[in-house]
């Protein structure tokens, strides 16, 4: 079983991307072919290029909402909250979400929002996160969150409150509609409205499924063995519409590309033992590493993710068997690896406002 430590790599911290390419389509993109072995070097434009009607695209949807808060307590201490999962409503409708805060609140103790007439009521506690009991129903509750929430970017890249508007278009997919996420699906950051009308023209079909971005994408892997962690659960939703274009698909022999690895993660838990997908509305937990065998997914659009990262080890597993020939050893000695270090020597810039890589 594959060691955390198997998933280290150094980075220069000079390529940590602090903003976007502009336009989008413009950042880099390197390709991996998992049957050769080639990696090649394009710009994300070429997409429009390198793909055709033999290939369908799934994209997360999901829309990242201002989830970081920040409150005071009665005695006047600061107190920082980042909603991470909505897990329902009180008696009264009020909204309940579990948070992460800084510092850890005590149960039942209670933050006030400056000029808000929102309140945070602690109900619950865990090793590390908390059940937030607000005071408004939804479409009040999300009014004020529009209001004093700031969006949640990593702590890597570094930002000046003051263009909190600038940051919710920048931090966005432009195909973004279902409210929920503390964190962007990063690699749907490179599409425009130009790109999609190219690929929509070469025949590539163009599909949607919902995840909603939380502790389970972004918590870092702590267990030096990495089968004794647990992703942290994270919303999804995949139409029966959808579920059944794909099985359709899928049995045609389209190649079935996963834009980000969050879509990766609905499409491999809503498929059952005989390789049908069907619609679901539920939570997932699932945790992809090698030697997991893919059952829907062909090829992915991703990121560059961050070492030991639980990310780093799903697309790990995508190109090493036994969906590729080729066992994982390390990643640096994998295939996924080598294409790191190239873009690493070619200066491409990583993680989330970063550039691109296309697996096929």
């Amino acid at each position: 079983m594959p060691q955390l430590s198997q998933f280290s790599y150094h980075l220069p911290p000079e390529l940590i991307a602090q903003r976007p390419a502009e336009p989008r389509d413009s950042s880099k993109l390197i390709r991996i072919n998992r049957s050769t072995g080639e990696i090649s070097q394009h710009h994300f434009t070429d997409l429009a290029q390198l793909l055709d009607s033999s290939s369908v695209l799934v994209r997360n949807n999901t829309k990242v909402i201002p989830a970081r808060i920040y409150g005071h307590k009665k005695t006047g201490g600061a107190v920082e909250i980042l909603l991470n999962r909505r897990v329902g409503f009180d008696s009264a409708g009020n909204e309940q979400w579990e948070c992460l805060t800084k510092p850890g609140l005590k149960q039942n103790q209670v933050v006030f929002f400056q000029a808000s007439p929102l309140t945070a009521t602690c109900t619950a506690i865990t090793d590390y996160t908390r059940e937030i009991t607000f005071n408004l129903p939804q479409k009040l509750f999300f009014t004020e969150l529009m209001a004093i929430g700031h969006t949640p970017i990593p702590p890597y890249i570094h930002w000046n409150d003051e263009d909190e508007t600038e940051l919710r278009t920048l931090y966005q997919t432009i195909y973004a509609k279902i409210s929920g996420s503390a964190a962007a699906p990063t690699a749907g950051l490179h599409f425009t409205p130009e790109l999609e009308m190219k690929l929509k023209a070469k025949g590539v079909e163009i599909l949607e499924v919902t995840l909603h971005v939380g502790l389970g994408t972004f918590l870092p892997v702590k267990t030096q063995d990495i089968a004794k962690h647990h992703l942290h659960k994270e919303w999804l939703e995949l139409k029966p519409e959808v579920a059944q274009r794909l099985n359709v698909l899928k049995a045609a022999g389209k190649k079935i590309i996963a834009v980000g690895t969050t879509t990766t993660r609905v499409l491999e838990s809503c498929v059952d033992k005989n390789g049908q997908l069907a619609g679901q509305t539920k939570e997932t937990e699932i945790f992809i590493y090698p030697p997991y065998k893919y059952q829907i997914v062909t090829g992915m659009i991703t990121n560059f993710h961050l070492p030991e990262s639980s990310l780093l080890m799903l697309i790990s597993a995508l190109v090493s068997w036994p969906n590729t020939q080729i066992e994982f050893k390390d990643f640096n000695s994998s295939l996924v690896g080598r294409a790191y270090q190239t873009a690493i020597q070619e200066k491409y810039r990583f993680y989330s406002f970063g550039d691109g890589m296309l697996i096929l």
